[in-house]
């Protein structure tokens, strides 16, 4: 079954939505922590997020390249298995009698392209939602880890935990501190990564 060709036409929007995605999670993420992330984001930050956040992590980036890969055969499955009911009833097919091979293709391509849309927006949602609630929660609580000594070039280092960076900024909470900092990348010097957490 040939579904490359849909595929491809569709590359550029499948892009756009994710930039999307990246918006959203990020807007959700610090808008909790009392941030318009927007303001302090160039359009490379805006073009990248999505590309950023997948490899942030190697559990998150296997988990999404495993629901690319299964959507991807997704159409061949619904076609081998449209007659059973709990496949119907799942993706809320319905019927296909009379329609030709190329009919039946495009059909399952399309049930597929909206089921992956509706995960990636559940993931995207919900990981901006959790993210930013534990967050704000450990700020209040000062049990971040707080791993990271920021040397700026002209006041006393600071050791922080890091939430975030865009292209200009620096995102943090020094330790023993409740709100958040914001540090223009100019004014610092170096950043060392020290191993140790607010725990310790």
């Amino acid at each position: 079954m040939k579904i490359s060709g849909d595929i491809e036409k569709l590359l550029p929007f499948g892009y756009l939505f994710l930039i999307l995605m990246g918006m959203l999670k990020d807007s959700i993420y610090y808008y909790q922590l009392g941030i318009n992330i927007l303001k302090f984001s160039t359009i490379t930050d805006i073009l990248m997020s999505p590309i950023a956040y997948l490899t942030t992590n190697p559990i998150v980036l296997f988990a999404v390249i495993s629901l690319f890969i299964s959507h991807y055969y997704l159409p061949k499955f619904l076609l081998k298995n449209n007659q059973k009911p709990y496949v119907q009833k799942m993706f809320e097919l319905k019927s296909v009698e009379g329609f030709s091979l190329e009919e039946k293709t495009s059909y399952y391509n399309n049930i597929a392209l909206r089921t992956l849309a509706a995960v990636l927006l559940s993931f995207y949602l919900g990981t901006g939602i959790a993210d930013g609630y534990f967050t704000s929660e450990r700020i209040e609580k000062q049990s971040l880890d707080y791993n990271y000594k920021i040397n700026f070039n002209d006041d006393e280092p600071q050791e922080v935990s890091l939430l975030g960076t865009s292209s200009l900024y620096y995102f943090y909470v020094a330790i023993g501190q409740k709100h958040l900092k914001i540090a223009p990348i100019s004014s610092v010097k170096n950043i060392e990564l020290m191993y140790k957490t607010a725990n310790r």
